[in-house]
């Protein structure tokens, strides 16, 4: 029985001998491999992605509107419509009969077109937004200032933009105090927020702000508002428990009834880009997984040809006083080493992708340490299993007919 350091060099002298049948049996189980680093990294960086993006509310932020934030059943929204707006008068009653909650804030959006001279941009998202959502929004000012609470209320017509209205009204010049039209009104910029980029697509940085009253004068008083309210970590389910006693108080929605409205939180956002992803995750992981196997047939048939075309190796070893176990160990190491040969590769290969999305895009994709140990691991499995068939024929072979073979 051959010890476990010369069966080792036995192996490397014959993967060595056989380069490119070696390289063609590495090859599919790198290719798998590499396609199931790369889809992990994809999809905990897209976790990552929207948790910073997506779900901006901090952990200590809750919203309530007419209609939900995060829902998959087109129905429940066309069924929300129907429920009664909520006005700048629920508003101040959740200020007043909510002690849990710190700040109350109240936003409202729609779509317009922005003009600055001879250039227009369309499809802007325009809303209106009470002076204190400043403490409420996780945005900042990159330039300029907020509005006031006496720009507020005396209706001035100021507003902020995004980086998007920057780029394509004032390209070259401070935006500061220069007028914008947005629909038939105009509006003095006194500042700009800070950029945050297209977030699946949807650019996350066209849009003018207004005062909400400003907002109400040019949209319509009537228009429904999203309550947005900040407290703080230890009283935000009791902060959210007085929000929804105010407003079903107010709405006469009394003992089972349904509210008709919705509560939004971090989490509700989480849940469903969660619940959506799972079933993406599994779908990528069972191409993956294919890959996989794929990769381990082509290693099993490669190393039945190798078997093939050695036999008057494996008779000479036989004769010369080799078992039937150490043939069957000298192919089985020669496909686990393959494979993580193979394994490594495809790891390698894996890295450069995160490594490019996060060179090259806002995407915050990293390959975590367990996923790459998962990749050694399962190509080291694909090794010993899919090896042992050509390691058992190997084994088996008649001495006399194999030194017979040609």
């Amino acid at each position: 029985m051959l010890a476990v350091r010369d069966n080792l060099a036995l192996c490397l002298s014959a993967l060595r001998a056989h380069k490119l049948r070696a390289s063609l049996t590495m090859l599919g189980l790198t290719m798998g491999v590499a396609t199931l680093i790369t889809v992990m990294t994809i999809v905990q960086g897209a976790n990552v992605y929207v948790e910073q993006k997506i779900a901006n509310l901090g952990t200590n932020v809750f919203q309530i509107a007419r209609t939900p934030f995060a829902v998959t059943d087109f129905n429940i929204i066309i069924k929300a419509l129907k429920y009664k707006k909520i006005e700048m008068e629920e508003v101040r009653a959740v200020a007043g009969g909510c002690p849990a909650c710190e700040v109350i804030g109240a936003t409202a959006s729609t779509t317009a077109r922005a003009r600055y001279g001879n250039k227009e941009v369309p499809d802007v998202s325009f809303s209106g937004q009470t002076a204190n959502m400043a403490d409420i929004d996780t945005r900042t000012v990159e330039l300029g200032r907020y509005f006031t609470l006496t720009e507020a209320e005396h209706r001035a017509g100021v507003c902020l933009i995004g980086d998007t209205l920057v780029q394509q009204l004032f390209l070259g010049t401070d935006p500061i105090g220069k007028f914008i039209r947005v629909g038939n009104d105009e509006l003095r910029v006194i500042g700009v927020m800070e950029k945050v980029g297209s977030v699946l697509g949807q650019d996350q940085d066209n849009f003018v702000m207004v005062p909400l009253p400003v907002y109400l004068n040019i949209q319509g008083v009537h228009t429904s508002l999203i309550i947005n309210v900040k407290t703080s970590t230890e009283n935000f389910e009791k902060a959210q428990d007085q929000a929804q006693l105010v407003l079903r108080a107010r709405r006469h929605i009394t003992g089972q009834r349904e509210a008709d409205f919705f509560i939004g939180t971090k989490e509700s956002y989480m849940s469903l880009w969660r619940s959506i992803s799972s079933a993406f995750f599994a779908v990528f992981i069972l191409v993956s997984a294919i890959s996989v196997v794929i990769g381990g047939i082509v290693i099993m048939n490669v190393m039945l040809v190798s078997v093939s075309l050695r036999r008057r190796e494996i008779g000479v070893r036989r004769a010369v006083g080799a078992t039937k176990r150490d043939i069957l160990r000298q192919f089985m190491v020669e496909s686990v080493m393959q494979c993580i040969a193979g394994g490594i590769a495809g790891i390698s290969m894996g890295f450069l992708v995160p490594l490019a999305l996060r060179t090259y895009t806002p995407f915050p994709a990293s390959v975590q340490t367990w996923v790459a140990i998962l990749g050694v691991i399962l190509s080291s499995t694909v090794g010993l299993f899919f090896g042992i068939y050509p390691a058992v024929r190997a084994s088996q072979l008649d001495p006399v007919v194999a030194l017979r073979s040609d």
